[in-house]
């Protein structure tokens, strides 16, 4: 008997060519602003509650945060586009050093002080040592709107340094002492300052220095 003839085996058919995947785009250049926050101003860029916030003053795009600043507090706040730059700036295991100038309520004493410096216990655990000084009166813009006094009770100024970043952990920390904070404005973080800035301005850096 004649064998079957062989079947051709099919091949399979072409697929489509799907599109073409486009080079990536270069990295952007790290950037990174120093803003002088004023009073009032949230540490975002919107808010549903029509509240001041960062975009009323800053109009870069691509750039956010690195840390917080409360909404009643003032001074310098960093901000960059470059994740890696931000986590060195703002997660507390690098322990950057920020430095805040804090209006007080009452004559600090030295044992005060001196507590302080030891730490403070808080409701989340102990502070970290600080450094803390009393400070004259530093030659700051004018606040608005303005710090409510009690003509009975005088103010004085400290120089507080941390090497950490809770929440509204200066104010409980002076607090805790016996000394609610009136004002507080941030005006070092590492080797950034707040110098040449006035409220509501900010200027870009060399993120590498």
């Amino acid at each position: 008997m004649p064998l079957p003839p062989r079947s051709t085996p099919r091949r399979p058919a072409a697929k489509p060519a799907g599109p073409r995947r486009q080079p990536k785009a270069p990295p952007a250049e790290p950037r990174l602003l120093l803003f002088n926050k004023p009073f009032d101003v949230l540490t975002q860029f919107s808010d549903g509650e029509g509240r001041a916030t960062l975009k009323d003053f800053i109009a870069m795009p691509g750039v956010y945060p690195a840390g917080r600043l409360d909404r009643d507090s003032e001074g310098l706040l960093l901000l960059t586009n470059d994740g890696q730059l931000q986590a060195r700036i703002a997660d507390p295991r690098h322990k950057l050093p920020k430095t805040y100038w804090v209006q007080v309520e009452g004559e600090p004493s030295a044992e005060q002080i001196q507590r302080l410096r030891d730490g403070v216990e808080l409701n989340d655990g102990p502070t970290l040592p600080a450094q803390a000084r009393l400070l004259d009166e530093p030659q700051l813009w004018p606040r608005n709107p303005p710090v409510r006094f009690r003509k009975s009770v005088p103010t004085s100024w400290l120089e507080l340094i941390i090497k950490e970043g809770r929440n509204r952990q200066v104010r409980r920390m002076t607090a805790a002492v016996g000394l609610p904070t009136l004002r507080l404005v941030r005006v070092r973080i590492g080797d950034w300052t707040l110098d040449g800035l006035e409220p509501g301005q900010w200027k870009e850096v060399d993120p590498r220095r």
